[in-house]
């Protein structure tokens, strides 16, 4: 027969922003009740961050016969709602309250139950983030998971255990959180990824996000996260495939205090003097710094490059705006300035894309770039799943992007002031 329902609701944001919980695992006088603390597994897919798995702190309870543990052992329960207040008609994409399927139940390494969650690109129910379209920005959504037992686990030397309470603790990425938190001196903030120790100087990439990944300041929002959550641009250089390309090379990722396009003559000194901070104060080799950004980013690394001619060995535009999005607006990037880029630049876009039509903005910006190189793709499609036409920046952050069998992040590693 089931056990009776035992669950307990994460005590609100403070558990899903990661503040530890009390008690690990810890048995009760009576009955071998017990209190489980338990993490969220989360990884980045090119779509954007989903929970995939969830890990129960049970090793402490001994040795658990994998024959107790079946899909059925456990029931997840997730809610996701928005961490500012959204005001009525407003609309938040991504946001959920539902059952997630465990698709396997496990033992791993330590003796922990790993219960495995159905995930997959564009499923509904999983997502970390979500997109508040008045504001135009993606929150990292506050996760409340429940846990309910529905049939006792048997320990070697215990008998059944039934788990009285279940405690979430932390959201885990190992990827996220390789990257260190960090602001400068302007009061930017930033994510920062450090190559393993080495000698030499390295190389620094700068990854420029796209607008939904900018702050929300009028809502205090300024998490810095968002901009590896939402997609691989960052992460990418920071895998193992990116960092033997490289040699091993620093990632910063600064987050925007609203757009990049918002006024990026003022943000291009900002991202200049981060630069210059990091080569001081890091092992950085300044005549191998890149700039790479998607949409609003791609529009940045432009003007970056225009404006600083010295400062990057090579610049990855990608979906970059060059002209208004709103009829009648202001060129972005002029074509003084795109003629008068010399840093050896590759864009990237995609045919199909309608946020920035690939023609006025990429192709044009090709077109008057001496010498610069141009991956034009008819869609959006990885390993099955089609995509919008904007997100591009997928191949890029695969190493998709190549030319002459030369493929993108070799060709940047290449380069040099």
């Amino acid at each position: 027969m089931p056990i009776s329902r035992r669950s307990l609701l994460a005590a609100g944001a403070g558990a899903a922003a990661g503040i530890a919980a009390p008690a690990a695992a810890s048995a009760a006088a009576a009955g071998g009740a017990t209190t489980v603390r338990f993490t969220l597994d989360a990884e980045v897919l090119d779509g954007g961050e989903q929970v995939t798995s969830v890990t129960l702190d049970t090793a402490r309870l001994g040795r658990i016969d994998p024959a107790s543990l079946t899909t059925g052992t456990f029931g997840v329960h997730a809610k996701a709602t928005s961490p500012i207040p959204i005001a009525p008609g407003d609309q938040i994409f991504s946001e959920y309250d539902l059952d997630r399927t465990v698709t396997a139940a496990r033992l791993d390494r330590r003796g922990d139950i790993v219960l495995e969650l159905s995930h997959a690109e564009g499923q509904t129910g999983g997502g970390t983030l979500g997109y508040i379209l008045s504001r135009g920005r993606n929150v990292r959504l506050d996760l409340v998971y429940t846990i309910t037992q529905h049939a006792p686990l048997v320990v070697r030397g215990r008998g059944p255990v039934t788990v009285e309470r279940f405690v979430q603790g932390r959201l885990v990425n190992p990827e996220v959180d390789a990257f260190r938190y960090g602001t400068s001196a302007s009061g930017m903030k930033y994510r920062l990824f450090a190559p393993s120790s080495g000698r030499g100087r390295r190389p620094l990439v700068v990854w420029l996000h796209g607008g939904g990944e900018g702050a929300s300041l009028p809502d205090g929002y300024y998490d810095n996260e968002t901009t590896l959550r939402a997609n691989r641009g960052a992460l990418g250089f920071a895998t193992r495939e990116a960092q033997r390309v490289f040699g091993g090379a620093y990632v910063v990722a600064p987050q925007s205090t609203s757009f990049w396009l918002e006024d990026g003559p003022r943000f291009a000194p900002l991202i200049r003097e981060l630069v210059h901070d990091l080569a001081r104060r890091h092992a950085v080799d300044r005549d191998r710094i890149y700039v790479a950004g998607c949409s609003n980013g791609g529009y940045l690394s432009l003007k970056l490059t225009a404006t600083y001619p010295d400062l990057f060995a090579a610049s990855v535009p990608v979906c970059g705006v060059v002209t208004s999005l709103q009829p009648g607006g202001p060129t972005m990037v002029t074509d003084a300035e795109l003629a008068s880029i010399r840093t050896p630049t590759w864009l990237v876009t995609s045919l199909d894309d309608t946020t920035v039509p690939p023609l006025p903005n990429t192709v044009h910006a090709h077109e008057l770039i001496p010498g610069s190189l141009l991956t034009l793709y008819d869609n959006v499609v990885w390993n099955g799943h089609r995509f919008p036409g904007h997100w591009s920046w997928i191949y890029v952050a695969r190493n998709d992007p190549s030319i002459d069998g030369t493929h993108i992040w070799q060709w940047m590693a290449r380069q040099e002031r």
